[in-house]
């Protein structure tokens, strides 16, 4: 059984894995290395690392365009997301997914989606596929204040709460859908949403890992039980942009006020103030070498062939023009 001291380092390493992850893709993104930008996950990193402790090898993950963290923290080889985010044939899915649709089905990561909401519907249908199969696992989706309303994730909690499907649907709300506030975009309560299905639903503090992972592991436990779905709204903050092109458009929806209000509950601070200083400088230093190894092996890699761009379009493996070799 691990001891309450090994899960607080591993989440504490969770979380300043992400963070530093994040920044160091940031860091590429200005430097042209990473093509498009990101949606960074800073200041959201406790609510991966809570969820995903919860989660066995073999169960299953779901996410968002603001994904990177839910794929580290479910266990996906940092090195190659990073080489993903490069575009480079050395990432997960070949440079070909990128920041928004990563994938590792090793680790049980079955993508990130761009479309919003999309992610509850694909991880309800694989944990009740799985149920179907004999071999039951479960579903942890993620997605944000603003998939609330959107009706795909509403025919998921459906569907999910009349067949007692074993999934946890895991609401980041940041307080933002982009740049619209929730309290301007969401009548009622988000919980509410959830409890019209019958689906018990409660509010997590999205700051604090540990409360992450207590209320996740009693949501996953009722899925093991056979009692169907659970609803956590984890409450969070984004600490940067929407996504990284607002560093050069600068728009302004928040004050400086605001975000240094947002600033001063840093999931990684509230974790990190578990450990003895020693042990938290020694998590802090493994994690430097992993990224400076990631970025290092990232643009070290090969970019993809051009000619086999086509390629894996097919699942019968039909070659679709001459000088495609599927």
């Amino acid at each position: 059984m691990t001891s309450a001291v090994d899960t607080a380092v591993g989440l504490y390493r969770t979380v300043r894995l992400i963070r530093r992850f994040e920044e160091r893709a940031i860091e590429l993104v200005r430097s042209g290395d990473i093509v498009g930008g990101i949606h960074p996950y800073l200041g959201q990193e406790a609510v991966a690392a809570g969820v995903c402790a919860a989660l066995g090898a073999d169960d299953l993950v779901t996410g968002t365009h603001r994904g990177h963290g839910h794929v580290l923290a479910k266990g996906a080889d940092p090195a190659r997301m990073m080489a993903e985010l490069t575009g480079r044939v050395t990432g997960l899915n070949k440079g070909r997914g990128g920041s928004m649709h990563a994938a590792d089905f090793g680790v049980g990561i079955l993508g990130a989606n761009a479309i919003v909401g999309a992610a509850g519907a694909i991880a309800a249908g694989a944990a009740w596929a799985r149920q179907r199969l004999g071999t039951p696992a479960v579903a942890a989706t993620f997605f944000g204040d603003g998939a609330v309303n959107e009706g795909m994730l509403l025919e998921a909690f459906n569907l999910a709460a009349l067949w007692r499907v074993p999934v946890v649907f895991v609401c980041e709300n940041n307080g933002y859908a982009t740049t619209m506030r929730v309290e301007e975009a969401v009548a009622g309560s988000i919980i509410g949403r959830a409890e019209a299905f019958g689906i018990p639903a409660s509010v997590v503090d999205g700051q604090d890992a540990e409360a992450v992972l207590s209320a996740t592991s009693a949501a996953v436990a009722r899925a093991q039980a056979g009692e169907g779905p659970s609803f956590l709204e984890c409450r969070t903050q984004r600490f940067d942009a929407h996504h990284t092109f607002e560093h050069k458009v600068r728009l302004r929806y928040r004050t400086d006020e605001e975000l240094a209000a947002i600033r001063s509950r840093d999931p990684v601070d509230i974790q990190g103030a578990r450990l003895d200083d020693p042990v938290r400088a020694r998590v802090d230093e493994e994690v430097e070498s992993v990224l400076a190894a990631a970025v290092a092996f990232a643009l070290e890699s090969p970019f993809p062939d051009p000619v086999t761009a086509l390629d894996h379009l097919y699942a019968s493996g039909l070659t679709p023009r001459p000088g495609s070799d599927v």
